[in-house]
């Protein structure tokens, strides 16, 4: 998305590991989910003062209004969603999902969409990816922002 609309791309997972200096799973197994979602606020605090950007999330993110806001401020906010299955597929076997390790992931990943399907639908726009590739998911985001007048 961020080359077809020649902007700059930041994950916040990535920022988040190198103000840490660790792993997203080590800094969870040291230091615990609450510093965490501290450390993520922070993140998104900064990167939504930049502009004409692309940004990836977690998908945590959006469970903290104060990041909805902030990401919302900043631009458009497009939540990309999928079947359980389809993101068990997608995850099944890494293990830099903290909250999906143990047993029965998908288990999990129904647990937590269903969890943050009231955050998740505070997006301003949202496309489920399950059947999708990676250039269909940008081309649908494209097209839905143009046609909102958002790009």
């Amino acid at each position: 998305m961020a080359q077809r609309c020649g902007r700059r791309f930041l994950d916040t997972d990535i920022l988040i590991e190198l103000e840490a200096g660790m792993t997203i799973p080590a800094l969870f197994a040291e230091r615990g989910e609450p510093y965490f979602r501290a450390l993520e606020h922070a993140i998104v605090c900064r990167v939504s003062e930049g502009r004409n950007l692309v940004v990836a999330t977690g998908g945590g993110v959006m469970t903290n209004e104060a990041n909805v806001q902030k990401l919302k401020e900043g631009g458009t906010l497009v939540c990309l969603t999928a079947t359980p299955e389809v993101i068990f597929s997608r995850v099944r076997g890494t293990a830099d999902r903290p909250l999906l390790q143990g047993e029965n992931p998908l288990a999990k990943i129904r647990a937590l969409l269903a969890a943050r399907a009231e955050a998740y639908a505070k997006a301003d726009l949202m496309i489920d990816t399950s059947h999708l590739s990676t250039d269909d998911v940008v081309e649908a985001i494209h097209t839905r922002l143009k046609a909102t007048a958002r790009l």
